[in-house]
């Protein structure tokens, strides 16, 4: 198996709407390790479905280069489809049929074998609900059904794009847990989502983009690092507290009965300051980083875009 599934280099899209050039994807460098979940990730409007379009052939790319398996695309994209799975748009489903009769149909149109369809419902966690009728099926389900279909071939790869727009919270942990079985089954999965929260426990290597352009990549463990940013500081009495520690020279916020202390390089100093003014802390708990503050500092300093580690496949 090649170390990178996907691939592109420059990857670049433009359009015209009302007469002026828009640049949905700007330069793209894409690096989708083998195996496990690789998370792709940015705001609405960022150039992600745009891209993953251009992986399927669905849209041309007006400069760059693209490949999957170590094949250019879309030239060599016949000899790959089959090994490809993929949500990108909402699927047509017969609502009057049966979940496990609307893949049967699909099944057979593509030549797949039944115990194919057997295998997509068990992984997908429709086992038992699959004879029941489409039009009586939850949003979840449906998106649970639509993955099974993308799932008929045994793909290589599965690419999803935003699996859980629309989902309650109940919903988006299904569909997660999931996304997490099927990576953990061996598939390479290219998820797609701007909830950033909800991605950072299934994928372990991630790309973000903005405005078309590559931020950061590479594994969460590495973006995130070990460090700890903020500490979560318990006291008696937290406006007190906050005098002193901000007299002292740290940066604080209160957070509730609670203040957040950033970035201090010896988080036992902070019991010191205080107990000095005869205040004793009750908690000194660590706040680890996140892909969501990790984002968003991203963000709001672009100087950083791809001075970050790409993705490998190690």
């Amino acid at each position: 198996m090649y170390e990178l599934v996907i691939e592109t280099t420059g990857l670049r899209k433009e359009y015209r709407a009302r007469g002026r050039k828009i640049v949905a994807v700007d330069g793209l460098d894409l690096a989708v390790p083998a195996g496990g979940v690789h998370g792709f990730l940015g705001p609405n409007g960022s150039g992600k479905t745009t891209t993953i379009r251009m992986l399927l052939g669905l849209s041309r790319a007006t400069s760059g280069q693209l490949s999957i398996f170590g094949q250019r695309v879309p030239e060599y994209l016949p000899q790959l489809i089959d090994r490809i799975g993929a949500l990108v748009e909402e699927p047509k489903f017969v609502p009057t049929f049966s979940g496990r009769k609307n893949l049967s149909m699909l099944a057979r149109t593509i030549g797949i074998p039944r115990t194919s369809v057997d295998k997509a419902i068990e992984d997908v966690g429709l086992k038992g609900r699959e004879k029941e009728r489409y039009k009586g099926y939850s949003y979840g389900m449906k998106q649970r059904l639509a993955v099974a279909a993308a799932l008929l071939k045994s793909p290589d790869l599965l690419i999803l794009d935003e699996p859980t727009n629309g989902l309650d919270p109940a919903g988006i942990r299904d569909i997660r847990d999931m996304i997490r079985h099927l990576g953990d089954t061996g598939v390479t999965v290219l998820l797609s989502s701007h909830i950033l929260a909800e991605v950072q426990q299934v994928c372990s290597s991630v790309s973000i983009i903005g405005q078309g352009k590559l931020l950061a990549s590479g594994k969460v463990s590495e973006l995130l690092g070990d460090n700890v940013t903020r500490i979560r500081v318990g006291v008696a009495e937290p406006e007190a507290a906050m005098s002193y520690l901000t007299k002292a020279g740290y940066a604080v916020t209160r957070d509730d009965d609670k203040l957040i202390v950033e970035g201090p390089q010896h988080p036992e100093e902070i019991t010191r300051v205080l107990a000095l003014h005869q205040i004793w802390v009750s908690e000194l708990s660590a706040i680890q980083p996140d892909l969501e503050s990790f984002f968003l500092q991203l963000t709001a300093d672009p100087t950083t875009a791809q001075h970050r580690p790409r993705a490998d496949a190690s």
